[in-house]
């Protein structure tokens, strides 16, 4: 638990300062894999990958990040080599194992495995890492910054905006939802940007959809404490849907989908889905999914490989925006016959001025 604690001060506190910035042969050993075969020609460069506890079919951030890399390897020629894990006390082992592989860069999915990240990059100067949804501190818990370890963040409460102005818009009850696995900067920032979304739209045309799950002002709301367990997902998205809610947003990985679970059961209520465009990740819940928040954590990671293959890699922060395409929302699909034209108009319009930076959208949590 401690770590769970030091590890979200440190995301929050990091990413407050980080607010300007912006074929190859085949590896395999007991505990690594590779990914599909490359089309390009072989460099010599090896990329390496540690996921977080959902492992690489998570159908969300780890997955994600896995994509990223495989497309790399595709492209670009590279080794790659990737590590799942299933425990937190998998990641320094994992890690470590990855270092006696000789990668050029290893990337770490996720804010959990920012301690172990970082203890390897100051033990291993000559090796570069990145870190996805988290940043560096020192044993205060103030930033710093690692000539060899480069930061993949998302300013994810912009899009997230977007998506509670839809949801407040699509609502025939008057109520949505929203839960996280952990109270975690990177969770809640999410929740930030989906509350802000609902209170404009409230605001714009005189409603008052009604928000359960999560208080902006207060910080305060329901969490499942993991992103392992659907059925905790389940159980909470239950309760929501029995409080009247019929558009629900999870933040909670894997957890999420015990919410898709309950959503489908009930006949009547809709996902909102996040890190990836859930009608592509999850299909067999396509048909409840209104939309997703999309984290492009894929490209990120192919970005940074990429710079490292080039010899351009940099320890300078990575952070998704609209504006940089980093973070989007995902289309309508089944919805979007149902989804009115003017609707549509306003949330396009709402995205333009948040990448011309006619509108703001806050978070604690930003980055």
């Amino acid at each position: 638990m401690k770590n769970i604690i030091r590890t979200a001060a440190v995301a929050g506190i990091a990413a407050l300062a980080l607010a300007a910035c912006g074929s190859a042969p085949s590896t395999t050993t007991p505990s690594g894999t590779t990914g599909s075969s490359s089309s390009a020609a072989a460099v010599n460069y090896k990329a390496c990958m540690v996921s977080d506890a959902g492992g690489f079919q998570d159908k969300s951030f780890n997955q994600s990040g896995a994509e990223g890399l495989d497309k790399a390897k595709a492209d670009l020629g590279i080794t790659e080599v990737k590590v799942e894990s299933t425990a937190s006390t998998d990641f320094t082992p994992n890690i470590d194992n990855l270092v006696s592989q000789n990668c050029n860069l290893i990337i770490g999915v996720g804010f959990n495995l920012a301690s172990a990240i970082q203890t390897a990059a100051n033990a291993n100067p000559k090796i570069d890492f990145a870190l996805v949804d988290s940043a560096f501190s020192d044993a205060n818990f103030k930033p710093v910054t690692l000539d060899n370890g480069k930061p993949l963040l998302f300013n994810t409460q912009e899009a997230s905006f977007l998506a509670g102005y839809v949801a407040a818009g699509m609502t025939k009850t008057g109520t949505v939802a929203t839960f996280g696995g952990m109270q975690l900067p990177s969770v809640t920032i999410f929740m930030d940007g989906f509350a802000d979304g609902i209170a404009q739209y409230n605001t714009d045309n005189g409603k008052t959809v009604k928000l359960l799950g999560w208080d902006k002002a207060a910080q305060t709301g329901s969490f499942t404490g993991d992103f392992d367990n659907q059925a905790n997902g389940q159980n909470l998205a239950k309760g929501f849907i029995d409080q009247g809610a019929d558009i629900i947003m999870p933040v909670a990985g894997p957890v999420g989908l015990g919410a898709a679970a309950a959503a489908k059961a009930a006949g009547h209520v809709e996902i909102i889905g996040v890190d990836q465009d859930w009608y592509l990740s999850a299909p067999e819940y396509k048909d409840i999914v209104l939309t997703s928040v999309i984290k492009e954590i894929g490209q990120s990671v192919y970005d940074t490989v990429k710079q490292g293959v080039d010899g351009k890699y940099t320890s300078t922060p990575y952070v998704g925006t609209l504006a940089n395409g980093g973070i989007n929302i995902a289309p309508f699909h089944s919805f979007d016959s149902q989804v009115p034209a003017a609707l549509k108009t306003k949330v396009e319009d709402l995205k333009k001025a948040i990448i011309a930076g006619t509108l703001k959208v806050t978070s604690k949590s930003s980055n």
